[in-house]
């Protein structure tokens, strides 16, 4: 076996866990958009956090002040986060960056209590992509317009 090989299987794994974890953003953000996601439910979020001994105090701090008073605009930021988050992640754009708010945003939701089955593995995913950035992005639209970008500037040298 080549150097090369597990260099390859190394990249194809991360780009595989950058990935589902793209489509899983994609998946919350438009079940998000579908049930009409919105004040409402931050608002519940936002209610719900003080009087829960699960949820840390800076986050009943956070949802008390800020939170709950703009429970319209989080509404709408938080589902189109997600879509911005997964479609970066497929695409293999902005992939470290959109790593790291993956995983914050993953913590967020932890620390407000809102625990559903896929944030463990969405998390282990973001940690995948956080470790092996450079195999992650390896087969992403920007590394396939960097070869480009570097072929096309070889024809002229």
């Amino acid at each position: 076996m080549t150097r090369r090989a597990p260099q390859s299987v190394g990249a194809v794994f991360a780009t595989v866990a950058r990935v589902v974890l793209g489509a899983l953003w994609l998946w919350e953000g438009t079940t998000k958009v579908r049930a009409g996601f919105g004040a409402a439910d931050i608002g519940l979020v936002a209610a719900a956090a003080g009087p829960n001994s699960r949820v840390p105090g800076y986050f009943a701090l956070f949802a008390g002040d800020v939170l709950g008073p703009l429970a319209g605009l989080f509404g709408v930021v938080i589902p189109l986060l997600e879509l911005a988050l997964g479609a970066a992640l497929v695409a293999g754009v902005l992939t470290l960056p959109a790593a790291a708010a993956s995983l914050a945003t993953l913590l967020l939701y932890w620390s407000s209590d809102q625990l559903i089955t896929e944030y463990p593995v969405m998390a282990a995913l973001s940690a995948i992509v956080l470790i092996w950035p450079g195999a992650a992005r390896r087969f992403g639209l920007t590394a396939l317009l960097r070869r480009g970008r570097m072929s096309a500037t070889s024809r002229w040298i």
